[in-house]
């Protein structure tokens, strides 16, 4: 059956066909959206997909998500846009939500040997993503400073405020120390967005920013604490993917609302399944207390994670063409990204190995399970199997 062109429905259907089967994180799914929206369906040409990759790389986010609302956007409008995240986010989501569910409903499952090795497979992952990271935006002795520097940071100010400091001081030198060239300027594009309605949701942005911490912290409650806590995650991580994984330790873990184990189950669950990383909000909000928990809780924290996403695509897209020619803002994202590779390193030790890393047959594990990802490029979520096999065999 032919649906209309530039349609909502359209749009639908080619991003669920991505969210069915997009792994690999990402840079991965950058990948698969060109292949299918510029060779296949040529709904844009190759500059003006690299023009929309190039913006989402700005702005704090879910980095595939980003440029799946910019497509949509570009394609049917405002319906474009939600009916590209639905279609893109919910196949992961509702799978995340199913396996809390299971984990909740049977308690051995969190300490089941096959939970353990999604742990392990969490170590490898991440430390994967360290690696990946570290060469693409770490390539001069200013950047890998400034994520070392990032990460003792985060050590010496646990929590938060400590990767708060880290993001801020990534963003000063990067601004004042780095060099780099300008931008090729490139043809424009009206995307249906005025000027006055881009600030107006860009000043949403910021007022929520500000505002829910500060509700969260005066009030105290757990329901406001927690999409406090989710929406931070979703507005200030660069680079999306495994950075949003310190924000979301910070924000669950530390308060008490999710085990440490059941944290990194979830996350290694997450390995397994296509479409952006940050469904993994979907999961906490499934294990989360009440009056979240199940798939009311999983479906509003993963909502909230990404309403960042939404006022920053749709309310920064009228000011890009011109935004984008200035060299100081490449500079500051550019600390910034150097900085959360710092942040993810830090992760990376602690929770995920303190935590998954016990044994010698641990650590062989997880070693087999990086050459697999970083040597011979085996998919995540063969990966992933792997070890949660070792894992009921083994432990």
């Amino acid at each position: 059956m032919r649906f209309p062109a530039k349609s909502a429905f359209e749009v639908f259907l080619a991003f669920l066909k991505l969210g069915l089967t997009s792994f690999g994180g990402p840079v991965a799914h950058i990948g698969y959206f060109r292949a299918e929206f510029v060779d296949h369906r040529r709904w844009l040409d190759e500059e003006s997909f690299l023009n929309l990759v190039v913006f989402c790389q700005f702005l704090p986010g879910p980095a595939s998500s980003k440029l799946g609302i910019a497509l949509g956007l570009r394609r049917a409008g405002w319906l474009g846009a939600l009916a590209a995240w639905v279609g893109f986010t919910m196949p992961s989501a509702m799978a995340l939500i199913v396996f809390a569910l299971g984990a909740l409903q049977w308690k051995d499952l969190a300490s089941s040997g096959a939970v353990h090795g999604l742990k392990i497979a969490a170590v490898s992952v991440v430390a994967q993503a360290v690696w990946s990271m570290g060469k693409a935006f770490c390539p001069d002795r200013l950047r890998a400073g400034l994520a070392v520097a990032a990460a003792l940071l985060v050590w010496a100010v646990p929590g938060s405020i400590g990767q708060f400091a880290a993001i801020a001081l990534g963003a000063v030198i990067g601004r004042w120390a780095l060099r780099l060239n300008q931008l090729p300027v490139v043809s424009t594009y009206d995307y249906g967005v005025s000027k006055r309605t881009g600030a107006l949701l860009l000043a949403v942005f910021i007022v929520l920013l500000i505002a829910l911490p500060v509700i969260a912290a005066g009030t105290n409650l757990f329901l406001i604490s927690a999409i406090a806590a989710m929406y931070l995650a979703g507005g200030l991580v660069f680079g999306g993917g495994h950075l949003v994984l310190p924000l979301l330790h910070a924000g669950v873990v530390l308060p008490g609302w999710v085990s440490n184990d059941a944290f990194l189950a979830g996350y290694g669950a997450t390995q397994a399944v296509p479409g952006p990383l940050f469904t993994f909000a979907a999961y906490l909000g499934a294990v989360m207390p009440w009056p979240l928990g199940g798939w009311i809780g999983g479906l509003a924290l993963l909502t909230v994670i990404f309403v960042p996403a939404f006022l920053l695509v749709v309310g920064a897209l009228p000011f890009w063409e011109s935004l984008r020619q200035h060299l100081g803002v490449r500079q500051a994202a550019a600390g910034v990204n150097a900085a959360v590779v710092g942040l993810l390193a830090s992760a990376l030790y602690d929770p995920v190995w303190t935590s998954a890393i016990h044994t010698a047959a641990d650590c062989l594990i997880a070693i087999i399970a990086f050459v697999m990802l970083v040597v011979f490029k085996i998919s995540p979520v063969a990966v992933v199997g792997f070890a949660a096999v070792c894992g009921w065999i083994f432990f």
